[in-house]
């Protein structure tokens, strides 16, 4: 561990910063991980596209189909390649589950093996009639029972979105809960903002919402999603050159480079495949020349007829 429990929120503040990025998993052929093509797509992440941090084996990195010592492995190669470079990356690790033995298991053993973070996201909840009472004390016993920061994740995909006063109460009660990835509407998270930035770092996945985000509401960290890794090169990397002149106070120049890369939203957007769309942002990184591979069962792969729908996009959308 880098930091006592204690020193979990000034860990955070000093280090939780800049453009982190969600991080898909790569597969064989045989569906089997592909270890070696995630410690190859990390280092070229943060060597190259200058990445400063990751969400590691979240949903975009297809948890649901994975094992437990798939889990582990993955963020054994994730935190290795994060901290055994001359540039430095940091690593959040996901250890969401519904079963509150894996969520404990997988968090300490990414406190064991030096992680920054955990992020647990909030539990689907059957029948629940005190949904506020039952999430508060979910983290609750989560912080108490782990050594390191943890991050909240809220998402309606759990059949809820904690509201901001039950996050603000979180945090004001629970120092080692550093952070939120709220995935909720913009007044949400601009009143969880003003309720309680002062404790808990606020962000959002959404890269439309990210440079107003900066502008208007002073956010330090986008946390997180794909876009890092899908919309820059080693030599085209607008979305970290924005970010950078939108702290900078360069609103105009970083709005001018923000709009730039419509085309490749656009691009990305118009080629769209059915269901979710793992399988379409994989391909997306091979064209980019990094390893993608295939998606697991519940997911499925791309037609002949959606891949050269994405490759046609791909060439249009201007990235060079």
């Amino acid at each position: 561990m880098k930091y006592q429990k204690s020193e979990a929120r000034d860990f955070a503040r000093e280090h939780l910063l800049g453009v982190w990025a969600a991080t898909p998993t790569p597969f064989l052929p045989d569906l089997s991980l592909d270890t070696g093509g995630f410690d190859t797509n990390l280092r070229h992440w943060i060597d190259d596209l200058l990445v400063d941090g990751f969400f590691v084996g979240g949903k975009q990195g297809e948890f649901f189909s994975m094992s437990v010592a798939e889990r582990k492995l993955l963020a054994e190669t994730a935190v290795q390649a994060c901290n055994g470079h001359q540039r430095k990356a940091g690593a959040m690790i996901s250890c969401s589950d519904q079963n509150m033995d894996t969520v404990l298991e997988l968090g300490r053993h990414a406190a064991g093996i030096g992680a920054d973070y955990v992020v647990v996201h909030s539990p689907m909840l059957h029948f629940a009639s005190d949904v506020d009472t039952l999430v508060y004390e979910y983290y609750r016993y989560l912080a108490d029972a782990l050594p390191i920061a943890l991050v909240m994740w809220s998402h309606p995909d759990a059949g809820y979105v904690m509201s901001p006063e039950l996050c603000a109460r979180i945090a004001s009660d629970i120092p080692s809960v550093v952070a939120i990835k709220y995935s909720a509407p913009r007044d949400h998270y601009i009143r969880l903002t003003r309720l309680a930035g002062h404790e808990l770092i606020v962000s959002s996945s959404s890269e439309v919402e990210w440079f107003d985000n900066i502008v208007e509401l002073g956010w330090r960290v986008y946390l997180c999603s794909i876009p890092p890794l899908l919309y820059q090169t080693a030599g085209d990397r607008r979305l970290r050159d924005y970010s950078l002149l939108a702290w900078a106070g360069e609103v105009q120049e970083a709005r001018r480079i923000r709009d730039s890369l419509d085309p490749v939203r656009n691009a990305l957007k118009m080629s769209r495949t059915r269901g979710t769309p793992h399988a379409q942002q994989k391909y997306w990184l091979e064209l980019l020349g990094q390893v993608g591979g295939p998606v697991r069962r519940p997911l499925m792969d791309l037609t002949g007829g959606e891949r050269e729908k994405i490759r046609a996009e791909f060439g249009r959308c201007g990235l060079t």
